[in-house]
């Protein structure tokens, strides 16, 4: 017995060949250092909540944008009896029905004014249906159909979420359609100045000498001018028989042959920054061309700092599109957008009277506000280690 106990001890350990399994927070600490530059952006932009919930916002935002002739639940020029009519509030209970339904008008005088007053008449019950038929339009601008996501049911049946206008035309339908082209524009707009800034401020940082100054000079010279009289000068230069889809255009080069500058001194300080480090002297030693350098070695190594840029620049090219709409020389009829809304409410005696005409400047604020948030975010995520 005791013999074969020794005999046990004597024997060898068995070798395993799989590796010891390291502690949970050992594998979090390596996968933390050993994740690309993406992971490491997306981990700490994770972080902030509110440029988190921004983003969401800005995502739901577009997508409305882009169906948003399948959410209007009439087309952009659509005329109703019913002038300056009040919010439609939304009922899932009433005393005469179960389900999701608005109430109706009357339309009365006011004998104070004399004016004709839409007021809400709880006598009149709609319920609301999805997937209703009504205008006709092209989906993405691709399939014809006249499918829209909601819509009331019943005689003279209406839906008006958001009141209407002076015409009668419904607000909610107009800043759904209005968000297509002010958002987007945004988007084309910051693309331009992008492209603008990154070729003219990398020529004026790489190369130096003669081509720094007059590109340097040039910028002074448009930053020197008054933004809003340069925006007017140039838009007024747009030919008044234009259709809205050209001017739509017009104005989005306008903004971007203006808005290229500060991209362009950023890129440019960077370019002097970087392009003595050793990676770039090793790239001209094996004979790169400057193309090469330029976007294959010098534009990466900031990349991230140039999405952040370009996220804070998306809101001011939004605003410089509102204002000149709001001036009267943006986007013409019968094309919307948020400043071409805001425009009916500049008469501080209709405001006071129908409020419900700013909420197209609460759609702006909420545009501006979520990019500049989603901006700060990817401006705190740039620096993944820093805690």
């Amino acid at each position: 017995m005791n013999i074969t106990r020794l005999l046990r001890r004597q024997q060898p350990a068995k070798i395993s060949n799989a590796p010891a399994a390291l502690p949970i927070d050992d594998m979090a600490v390596e996968r933390y250092y050993i994740a690309s530059q993406r992971e490491l952006i997306w981990r700490k932009f994770r972080k902030h909540k509110v440029a988190v919930i921004s983003g969401v916002l800005l995502i739901v935002l577009y997508l409305s944008a882009i169906f948003a002739d399948f959410i209007a639940p009439y087309d952009v020029s659509a005329r109703t009896n019913f002038r300056y009519a009040q919010a439609q509030l939304l009922v899932f209970v009433s005393a005469g029905y179960v389900g999701p339904h608005v109430y109706g008008y009357k339309q009365v005088n006011d004998p104070k004014t004399l004016r004709t007053i839409n007021e809400i008449d709880s006598s009149k019950i709609y319920p609301i249906q999805f997937f209703v038929h009504g205008s006709e339009y092209c989906l993405l601008g691709l399939f014809p159909t006249d499918i829209h996501l909601f819509g009331a049911t019943g005689n003279k049946a209406t839906i008006f979420l958001f009141g209407t206008d002076e015409l009668g035309r419904d607000l909610f339908s107009r800043i759904f359609l209005a968000l297509r082209v002010s958002m987007f524009i945004g988007l084309i707009g910051v693309a331009l100045s992008f492209i603008i800034g990154v070729v003219l401020g990398g020529i004026s940082g790489y190369f130096g000498g003669v081509a720094d100054i007059l590109i340097q000079r040039l910028i002074d010279l448009i930053l020197s001018i008054p933004t809003i009289p340069l925006w007017l000068a140039l838009s007024a230069a747009l030919p008044p028989y234009w259709p809205s889809t050209t001017v739509f255009f017009g104005i989005t080069l306008i903004l971007s042959l203006i808005g290229w500058c500060g991209i362009a001194r950023i890129v440019r300080g960077k370019f002097l920054e970087l392009r003595e480090e050793d990676y770039v002297t090793a790239a001209i030693v094996a004979g790169a061309s400057n193309r090469r350098i330029i976007f294959r070695h010098l534009v990466p190594a900031f990349a991230s700092y140039l999405i952040v840029q370009l996220t804070l620049s998306i809101p001011q090219v939004i605003l410089g599109e509102t204002a000149l709409s709001f001036l009267g020389l943006g986007i013409r009829a019968p094309s919307v957008s948020l400043g071409t809304l805001l425009e009916d409410a500049q008469n501080i005696r209709v405001v006071a009277l129908y409020p419900w005409l700013l909420i197209p400047g609460i759609f702006l604020f909420l545009i501006v506000l979520a990019f500049n948030f989603v901006g700060d975010g990817l401006r705190d995520s740039v620096d993944p280690y820093k805690q």
